[in-house]
């Protein structure tokens, strides 16, 4: 549903990023549509770096360069990073097309981060195992480092 169990930290690490994107450029992007290349383009960014120092890592650990094949595989395992965005990014769009008012879509976004990270809390808790206090307590730290986003965002806007 939410992506496969080893792309966990790369949706909540990516869906924090967007979320920070969000809140720290809403208020200078004038529109959504350079909201949305804001986000995107920040993502792609951090995602490049995650790609290019995981293969790093992994070309000094084989003491050699990676292949095409490792490459790719380094690629693939840290997209969930880059796919947090494509949400967000399609309900700044909605703002930007004038299907929402502009500051609906920005909240639209950052609720859809928040469900994002609350889903993703679950998951995590249910691949573990854990039981019903530990799958909340991990949900709630999730949600928690959303809403302090939320805050910020809100503390700015006013």
């Amino acid at each position: 549903m939410l992506g496969t169990p080893g792309s966990i930290a790369g949706t909540v690490y990516g869906t924090i990023v967007v979320m920070g994107a969000i809140t720290a450029g809403s208020e200078a992007a004038q529109g959504t549509w350079r909201l949305a290349a804001i986000v995107d383009s920040t993502v792609l960014v951090l995602w490049i770096a995650h790609v290019y120092s995981h293969g790093l890592g992994e070309a000094i650990e084989r003491e050699r360069r990676l292949d095409r094949a490792e490459l790719v595989s380094v690629m693939h395992r840290e997209l969930a990073i880059a796919l947090a965005a494509v949400a967000p990014t399609g309900a700044l769009v909605l703002g930007a097309l004038g299907m929402v008012e502009e500051s609906t879509a920005v909240w639209l976004a950052l609720g859809i981060g928040l469900a994002t990270l609350a889903a993703q809390g679950a998951r995590y808790a249910a691949l573990e195992g854990l039981g019903r206090m530990s799958a909340a307590t991990s949900v709630g730290l999730n949600v928690a480092l959303g809403l302090v986003i939320v805050a910020l965002k809100a503390f700015i806007a006013h």
